[in-house]
């Protein structure tokens, strides 16, 4: 690629799977990046609505040759969206809420360059079994998932014994849908 791929992200899961594509890339990140979103605002929406607003704030800040690449990942459960827990106990009750049920993962994606953006929304729906509060308990003690969605990593513990089934793109629950972002690369 004649331009330099940037990442804003400060998520090491993003990193890792970027990495896969074997392209030189660089993280940036900024401080204090406003996650917000309007009330009333679909939940399908609400990735690919943060994606482009952090895409915003980079887009001052990069130069004629390079390609930003911000995204955001959301969890959606009851039509209702599970961020990033505050603490342990936050954890525990988003996981016992996704005990037994399909919930939907979502990761809004934008690539832009001075000249050109493109965004989309990645879906997967993921299957968790019953969990006993032990099991929920254990996962947040030992592996402290307060900075992901959902309160979990589907890489982790939580995925091998949680996880019945996926429909859709097990990159997206880790953080990005690397198929379809490798797509839009292509075309930039």
């Amino acid at each position: 690629m004649q331009q330099k791929i940037l990442l804003a992200s400060k998520s090491p899961r993003r990193r890792e799977i970027l990495k896969l594509l074997r392209l030189p890339f660089t993280v940036v990140t900024i401080e204090g990046v406003d996650e917000s979103y309007p009330t009333g605002l679909e939940p399908d929406k609400v990735s690919e609505y943060i994606a482009n607003k952090k895409a915003d704030i980079f887009l001052k800040r990069i130069g004629d040759n390079e390609i930003i690449i911000t995204a955001d990942t959301v969890v959606i459960c009851d039509d209702k969206i599970l961020g990033k827990p505050a603490t342990s106990e936050d954890a525990i009750e988003m996981l016992k809420h996704l005990s037994g049920k399909t919930h939907k993962v979502t990761t809004g994606v934008t690539v832009a360059s001075s000249e050109k953006r493109e965004s989309f929304t990645s879906e997967t729906l993921v299957t968790f079994a019953n969990l006993t509060d032990e099991e929920i308990r254990f996962y947040v003690e030992m592996y402290h998932p307060i900075d992901k969605a959902g309160a979990y990593g589907i890489q982790e513990w939580i995925g091998a014994v949680a996880v019945e089934k996926i429909n859709g793109s097990f990159y997206n629950v880790m953080g990005l849908p690397i198929h379809r972002l490798y797509q839009v690369l292509k075309r930039f």
